[in-house]
């Protein structure tokens, strides 16, 4: 066949040898993209996670340091009068600031990574570059303020690297992360700030032994009802002050005694003396949680060995809590009464109590052998610990004649104030033997039944983070 003297043109007839390399050149472009999503995903990622850490870190620190100063009692001398002070948070080598700082080792542990942590005290007027508590005023007494910070320099830095191509050199990101927390006692805090207003406590877990306002050391009493100031601020083994004062409590009336009941109290209201304060029992009201099996006969003794956190102690309401003398009859006295076979429960003092050392300040507590960290294996017996179940809190009624008659079963009571005490040990006879830890009272001016902006915690000088998350 002969071919056609005219021949059409074919489409795409162009040589497809000039499109050789593109392909090479969209996985290039490809690879780079990829790598610089892992640099933002990968690396970004680890910074994220970084911060995160170092913020973990700076939070329980923070919180450590405050509870070190609330539980030393350093609160509970405003004045600094016997330089407690600088006992508890007096620089680099304090125990509230190595508490800091060991805590935030142990969250940063297994980083290879270098870090800094740098422990600031100051009021809520500011914290500053202070290493040294007792060089703040008299707020620092009301409201200890403590700042961490928490700074991770040379992070690795993995996929990004490859863009050191374009920079000659090359160095380790970092990040930083702060914390403030506060420890706040409500004692004559209307002296602080513009306010001029007290600042009432609702402590939870409060144990229900309901103690007049005297102090069976000094015979006077632990705040003054107009405003809860500490009338005897300071600490006993620094030369005088109700820090770290050691005294007996027993329930105020025994089994089958006849001034036991509710009509009769009023004849034997509860007193102190003789180095022995005598209590009466609290009305429980809430429901009791984190009860041990060894303390669950009754809701009294489930709020002793337990957290009563339903209760509502409203410090400085006027009649604003009540007793329950019916209790009185069941026997909370004695070492198998509700009261004695709580604590033991509480305190593992058959299995081995925890023990505070009380003969120098600022006191150390020891774990011991019973304690459930030592059971855990978290710690060994003997270890010092910031925390234990041998700390409870205790409210404070206003016991001044014609405010609270204990007449009848149930009677209203002013709380005017509450101590935090280490039970050290129980006798056989039921009595507590305490030594006092802090006090924080409120006094008796508030007139609501409940307070508008009372501040919460589980100890009577609360303890919180104040840094917004």
């Amino acid at each position: 066949m002969l071919s056609p003297l005219i021949r059409r043109p074919r489409r795409n007839s162009e040589p497809r040898s000039k499109e050789r390399g593109v392909t090479m050149a969209l996985v290039a472009i490809t690879i780079v993209a990829l790598i610089s999503m892992a640099a933002l995903s990968i690396d970004i990622g680890t910074l994220y996670q970084a911060k995160a850490e170092a913020q973990r870190a700076a939070d329980a620190a923070a919180l450590t340091a405050a509870r070190v100063i609330s539980i030393s009692g350093i609160t509970g001398d405003p004045a600094n009068s016997t330089s407690s002070w600088q006992l508890v948070c007096g620089g680099t080598s304090s125990p509230a600031t190595q508490a800091a700082t060991f805590v935030a080792e142990q969250k940063l542990t297994g980083t290879p990574v270098p870090y800094t942590v740098n422990v600031y005290y100051g009021t809520n007027a500011g914290v500053g570059t202070d290493t040294d508590c007792s060089a703040e005023g008299s707020a620092f007494g009301v409201n200890p303020i403590v700042m961490v910070t928490v700074q991770r320099t040379n992070l690795p830095i993995f996929f990004a690297k490859i863009f050191s191509l374009f920079n000659s050199t090359y160095s380790g990101a970092s990040v930083s992360a702060s914390a403030t927390a506060e420890a706040f006692n409500p004692s004559a805090s209307n002296t602080v700030g513009s306010s001029g207003t007290v600042i009432p406590v609702q402590p939870r877990c409060v144990k229900p032994w309901i103690i007049p306002n005297i102090d069976p050391t000094t015979g006077k009493a632990f705040v003054t009802v107009a405003n809860g100031s500490i009338n005897n601020a300071g600490v006993s083994q620094l030369g005088a002050g109700v820090i770290g004062e050691n005294f007996n409590i027993t329930a105020d009336c025994h089994h089958n005694r006849a001034n036991c009941s509710g009509g009769n109290m009023i004849a034997n209201p509860p007193t102190s003396a003789a180095s022995l304060i005598h209590y009466v029992p609290a009305l429980v009201t809430g429901t009791p949680t984190a009860v041990p099996s060894c303390a669950s006969a009754d809701t009294f003794q489930e709020a002793s060995g337990g957290c009563d956190q339903g209760t509502v102690y409203a410090c400085g309401v006027q009649q604003g809590n009540q007793a329950d003398l019916n209790e009185n009859p069941v026997n909370p006295n004695g070492l198998n009464g509700d009261t004695g076979t709580a604590v033991q429960c509480l305190t593992n003092s058959t299995a081995g109590p925890d023990q505070l050392h009380f003969a120098s300040f600022p006191f150390q507590i020891q774990a011991g052998s019973g304690n459930p960290l030592v059971k855990g294996r978290v710690v060994s017996s003997g270890n010092v610990i910031t925390t234990s179940n041998s700390i409870v809190t205790i409210p404070i009624y206003d016991n001044t004649p014609n405010t609270n008659t204990l007449a009848g079963t149930q009677p209203y009571v002013t709380i005017v104030g509450f101590l935090q005490v280490f039970i050290q040990n129980i006798a056989a006879n039921g009595e507590l033997n305490v030594y006092v830890l802090n006090v924080a009272g409120c006094g008796n001016g508030l007139t609501t039944t409940v307070s508008s902006s009372p501040a919460f915690g589980t100890s009577p000088v609360p303890v919180r983070l104040i840094t917004p998350p």
